[in-house]
């Protein structure tokens, strides 16, 4: 059965690789999760009004990513027993080296807004996935904390955004601004039309998608969780259950030795 991640193309490393493939994949791991993250500000340029200055910082940006991963994918194919099974397995690096070259050369076009797009869905896949080998952030008592500093993190935004930008005219606009931006809607009805309001858009975007993969990945480790309680109460009952059963059988063979046999 084909495993999601390596459907979604973020396989990672497979178990059977070599020792120095599993430690290169978790050293890179967090520096690739913070280049990924780039395709936030990345995709805001695209989408925003023609600058030359803002153009020049998203070839910046798409040089630095295609940069990153070339570098890391070679090296992963260098250290791996099986190179091309590692591109298998993580074929969505290909893709985004593709988008990044596409815009360092110029090449326009709508395709281009969906790599882009597609390098963002990487990232919050990513960060879901570390945030789930992360238990301490992961328990179901923590889910309530998660859930209340994104409200306090949304009511602050709004005074932000209310205070930032010009369009927006009471607080409750400014706080469906914050909400469509930090959960990723957009619906366009209110967005950010100055320089600072458009950077703190920015910071809004990847708040909300770490907090997103949080809330998600704790319920997740919550049912999960669940089950494996009921698992192991069943194996405690089992183990119990073969432990008086050996010892029943060291009785009956013990007896079996002290009884003496019957006289002829």
């Amino acid at each position: 059965m084909l495993n999601p991640r390596t459907f979604f193309g973020i396989g990672g490393v497979a178990p059977h690789d070599t020792p120095a493939t599993h430690l290169w994949m978790k050293r890179l791991h967090w520096p690739m999760m913070v280049v990924a993250l780039l395709a936030l500000p990345a995709l805001w340029i695209d989408i925003a009004p023609p600058d030359t200055a803002w153009h020049g910082v998203g070839r910046a940006l798409d040089a630095l990513i295609f940069a990153a991963f070339s570098a890391e994918l070679l090296w992963m194919l260098h250290v791996s027993r099986e190179p091309w099974h590692y591109v298998a397995r993580n074929w969505l690096s290909l893709v985004i080296i593709a988008a990044a070259t596409a815009s360092l050369f110029g090449i326009e076009g709508h395709w281009l807004v969906l790599t882009r797009l597609m390098r963002v869905i990487w990232a919050s896949l990513l960060l879901a996935r570390t945030l789930a080998t992360t238990r301490a952030l992961l328990r179901a008592t923590l889910t309530p904390w998660i859930l209340t500093v994104g409200v306090i993190t949304m009511a602050l935004s709004g005074e932000i955004f209310y205070w930032l930008e010009p369009t927006v005219h009471s607080y409750g606009e400014g706080l469906w601004l914050a909400f469509v931006t930090g959960s990723t809607v957009g619906y366009g009805d209110v967005i950010p039309t100055t320089l600072a309001s458009r950077l703190f858009a920015v910071l809004i975007v990847i708040i909300g998608f770490a907090l997103l993969s949080l809330v998600t990945a704790s319920i997740a480790a919550f049912l999960i969780g669940e089950d494996e309680k009921k698992l192991r109460h069943e194996m405690h009952h089992d183990i119990r259950l073969l432990r008086e059963e050996v010892s029943a059988l060291r009785a009956e063979i013990h007896r079996s030795h002290t009884i003496p046999p019957p006289q002829s």
